[in-house]
């Protein structure tokens, strides 16, 4: 008696796909690290390396803390949503990335390794999802 498989209808998919989950789980980590850094400012603004006024757009740490909490959120859900090989979830991870990746380069003067590592993390994510986001259906 044979096996035959039958979920598979097409070509296999490519070695792309595992960069595109890992854009979708890179997402889940920036978003979470992001509501880490926003609640860490919300709460202990004193923990910075620099002041307030030493930031390229000089505006409170309360500010960009609420920013950092909202794009976070916003990045751990889209990386649901591209784990889901979701249209619309890619669309935001690539917009989301480059919010947070600017958001990131305003903030580094305050937290310099952090945020380094952050905008590396979004950079990855924006490629490879804008490049073969749609392979993750296959």
């Amino acid at each position: 008696m044979t096996h035959t498989d039958y979920s598979r209808t097409g070509p296999p998919p490519s070695p792309w796909v595992g960069m595109v989950l890992l854009a979708g789980v890179t997402l889940l980590l920036t978003g979470g690290f992001e509501v880490i850094e926003g609640v860490v400012m919300l709460v202990r603004d004193d923990l910075a390396q620099a002041t307030a006024d030493a930031l390229a757009i000089p505006v409170n740490f309360t500010f960009w803390g609420w920013v950092q909490l909202i794009f976070g959120t916003v990045s751990v859900l889209a990386g649901v949503g591209v784990l889901y090989g979701k249209f619309w979830a890619r669309i935001i991870a690539i917009v989301i990335g480059m919010f947070s990746a600017f958001s990131n380069m305003v903030m580094l003067p305050a937290y310099p390794f952090w945020c380094a590592i952050i905008i590396a993390l979004n950079v990855l994510c924006i490629y490879a999802v804008a490049a073969h986001g749609r392979e993750i259906r296959a």
